[in-house]
């Protein structure tokens, strides 16, 4: 599954809970997150602005994002691509990602600026983070499984239970988190 490869558009590291899903996923080595230095800043810039995180601890989530995903920023050369691309003038640098890394995937909120016609001549998706974390649901599902109950167990302050995890998941992500709640109830009846 590690010839996966999704760049991850800013709106969909943005939200604390998907963005850790979604790096649990990658970090997992179900697929390979990308991303380019302006991919984190406009994350950065918006978690601030929407009184997420302060100005340092949004600097130090991109500093951590950049160390321990050392392999998921997009070379510079990304910027060549730009001027061709015919998709959402204020989204091209995201499709030239795509293009640069030769992602399949470009996961998105926002599917509506990465139209089908843009995106199909370089061979790259657009697809949401609710159709993204299903098909990798579908492809491990034991995976993911133990991604969603280690996400919950890190949580600490304040201590989530594994169904709060999926309650705030599902504002992003309902149809993984309906999938993920009736595997898990499974595997509960069954033990």
């Amino acid at each position: 599954m590690a010839n996966l490869v999704a760049v991850l558009d800013a709106n969909v590291l943005f939200p604390a809970s998907l963005r850790d899903t979604l790096l649990r996923a990658a970090e997992n080595k179900l697929y390979h997150a990308y991303w380019t230095p302006l991919i984190l800043e406009e994350m950065r810039r918006n978690v601030v602005s929407k009184g997420k995180m302060t100005e340092s601890q949004a600097q130090r989530l991109v500093t951590t994002l950049s160390r321990v995903f050392p392999d998921s920023i997009v070379p510079d050369t990304y910027q060549q691509h730009i001027a061709t691309l015919t998709n959402d003038p204020k989204d091209r640098h995201v499709l030239a990602a795509a293009i640069e890394s030769e992602a399949n995937f470009i996961v998105t909120l926002n599917l509506s600026d990465f139209p089908r016609a843009a995106l199909l001549p370089h061979h790259v998706v657009a697809i949401s983070p609710d159709a993204f974390l299903l098909q990798l649901f579908q492809d491990a599902p034991a995976t993911l499984k133990t991604i969603i109950r280690s996400q919950a167990a890190a949580l600490r302050n304040p201590p989530l239970l594994l169904r709060d995890v999926l309650t705030i998941l599902s504002f992003h992500v309902p149809q993984f988190c309906r999938e993920m709640e009736v595997a898990l109830n499974e595997q509960s009846d069954q033990s």
